[in-house]
């Protein structure tokens, strides 16, 4: 029995996650978007998701953002913007082939594991990417060097891989993964390739760790853990996972404060709260609202860690706003 599990509990409680909710880059992506419908007016068309949460995207939809799958439902000499997950080099050369001008709103962490991809290339390495197979962000950075780079996607397949020479290997990582999954996903690949080596710096970003990490320390003491995202978002369903892990008694993963069921909570006394990296901090009052009508009013924010970090708006934006700025006078 644990010292959580000894000590009796009165009351009904949440336990609010922080760092919880957007990031830099997604902060920085959905700026994009806006700052571009402000500068250049509707339609802006955005391929793919801008960010994988569905109330952001609808709301961008609202302010007159067109989303589109690939570049040809773009019109030709029309305004793209690209997601924070990244693109493959590919992608870049269809818009220019269209006329298009691109926005790219690639979140900088994702562009530096493309930099250490087309790095790692050059010099001749087979590169290790560990992500989730057919994820944008997987797609964008095995575009960077496809005959160098194998798909490793969980510990299993660490198993299997063989490489050209086992002194020339690195890993690389989508930054969006359980941080504990990695690392035993690393592992086993080192049982094989003793030489494996590292990226210069961790490609789990700042933002997955730190909400990861927070959700560890709450997870013991929750009946239940809701994570407000969507479920295309890769970070929000680690938090789920993580949750479980660390021993909530129960996990689910909501949109909308609407979504929760009230059989969830039928006999909890303590509920925890948190929300993935694409998830504007509305959505969290609205669960926090909800659940106090249910009669989890107290409240307890843990905090872990204080995120400062900005990313500023892409080159090309920030190019076209100064001249517009200028023009005005």
């Amino acid at each position: 029995m644990t010292e959580v599990e000894a000590t009796p509990r009165t009351g009904k409680r949440v336990l609010l996650a922080k760092p919880r909710g957007y990031c830099a880059g997604v902060d920085r992506a959905v700026q994009t978007v806006q700052e571009a419908l402000k500068l250049y007016g509707a339609p802006i068309y955005v391929r793919k998701q801008i960010v994988h949460n569905r109330h952001v995207v609808q709301t961008l939809e609202a302010q007159g953002a067109v989303f589109v799958e690939e570049n040809e439902e773009v019109p030709e000499g029309a305004i793209v913007i690209f997601s924070a997950h990244g693109v493959a080099p590919e992608v870049h050369e269809q818009a220019k082939a269209r006329s298009l001008k691109a926005i790219d709103a690639t979140c900088p962490l994702v562009t530096k594991v493309h930099q250490e991809a087309k790095r790692f290339a050059a010099e001749d390495y087979d590169i290790l990417l560990i992500g989730h197979e057919g994820h944008e962000e997987v797609i964008g950075t095995s575009g960077e060097a496809p005959e160098h780079i194998q798909l490793i996607d969980g510990p299993e397949a660490a198993d299997t891989i063989t490489v050209r020479d086992p002194s020339k290997v690195v890993w690389l990582s989508q930054t969006t993964l359980s941080v504990d999954e990695t690392l035993e996903t690393v592992a086993r690949l080192k049982k094989r390739l003793p030489l494996l080596q590292s990226p210069p710096s961790d490609d789990i970003c700042y933002a997955t760790s730190n909400r990861q990490h927070v959700v560890k320390q709450i997870a013991p003491e929750c009946d239940v853990m809701i994570v407000v995202g969507s479920r295309n978002s890769s970070n929000s369903v680690r938090l789920v996972e993580v949750a479980l892990d660390a021993g909530a008694r129960a996990g689910h993963l909501v949109d909308f404060a609407h979504e929760i069921d009230d059989a969830w909570l039928a006999d909890a006394r303590t509920v925890g709260v948190t929300s993935g990296a694409s998830v504007p901090e509305e959505l969290v009052q609205e669960v926090l609202a909800h659940l106090a009508a249910r009669g989890f009013a107290d409240v307890e924010e843990v905090t872990t860690a204080n995120e400062r970090l900005t990313f500023s708006l892409p080159q090309e934006l920030k190019r076209d706003m100064r001249a517009a700025a200028a023009a005005r006078g």
